[in-house]
Formats: structure tokens, C-alpha cells, sequence
């Protein structure tokens, strides 16, 4: 079985509410937020500093529902400040037999200022006479 990883959802231009260094790893999140884009509780992701270019990778927590929290912990807290903006990616292993026939979707959420939806759209990939084809929103701004 040959796979390909594919993001799968992703957090665009999330604010950062608070960064913890005295917690031990990982980064808190508003479960709507992760819930909207698919991300899992303990998941592994990506993550992009738009502030300062840093980039990291850890794994999701849950938060308190509704807070629109966005808190990374530990090291991760120095790499960046309240109010800077980050990409959270999530990705899966899919079977690239498995992708010809059925194709992928992403789940895409782009955030305003207060980390509420500010859009939301699907990114598809299918495969149709012989190639891979994408569809969906681009996120040039």
C-alpha cells in the first residue's frame, strides 16, 4: 500500500489569546475551532508563526469551549506573542489507491481578529481522466 499525506483542515490566521511556557507541551485550542476543522484531541500539527516565520510542530488539546483560545504551551509559548498569527495544519496518511478512487477533502477555517469564523470552505481533490484535479477557494488575500 503506498500513502500520501494530505492536510486534511486547517486553522488560518488564528490569533494567539495567551502562550504558557510552565505548561508541558502542546497547544490549547477552543474545541469548536478543532471540531470545525476536524482536528482530534492529541493529533499531531503543524503549526506557522505569521509574526516571526518560526515553525513548530506538537500535538492539539482541547480548551474551554467557546473561549476562542488559541494557547501554545511550553517551548512553543517563546515562540511567539498574544495577538500573533498562526496557520494550525492538520494532516492524514491516505492510501493513494483509495485517493484515485475517492478523492480528499480539507476543511478550511480562516479566522477574524477575535478568532470567530470568518470563512469556511472545503478544498477538494479528485482524480478523473488520469490526473489529479484541485478544487476549492484560494487563500491569496
Amino acid at each position: 500500500m503506498k500513502t500520501i499525506r494530505l492536510m486534511h483542515g486547517k486553522l488560518h490566521r488564528v490569533r494567539v489569546t495567551q502562550a504558557n511556557v510552565n505548561y508541558v507541551g502542546s497547544i490549547t485550542i477552543d474545541p469548536d475551532l478543532m471540531e470545525k476543522v476536524g482536528i482530534l484531541p492529541l493529533q499531531e500539527v503543524e503549526i506557522a508563526n505569521l509574526n516571526n516565520a518560526q515553525r513548530w510542530s506538537t500535538y492539539a488539546i482541547p480548551g474551554t469551549r467557546g473561549s476562542k483560545e488559541v494557547c501554545p504551551n511550553g517551548g512553543a509559548a517563546l515562540l511567539c506573542d498574544k495577538g500573533d498569527i498562526l496557520i494550525i495544519y492538520a494532516y492524514e496518511e491516505c492510501d493513494r489507491t483509495s485517493l484515485m478512487k475517492e478523492g480528499h477533502q480539507a476543511k478550511v477555517l480562516i479566522a477574524d481578529k477575535d478568532n470567530q469564523i470568518e470563512k469556511f470552505f472545503t478544498q477538494k481533490l479528485t482524480y478523473q481522466n488520469g490526473q489529479f484535479e484541485f478544487e476549492g477557494e484560494s487563500l491569496s488575500q
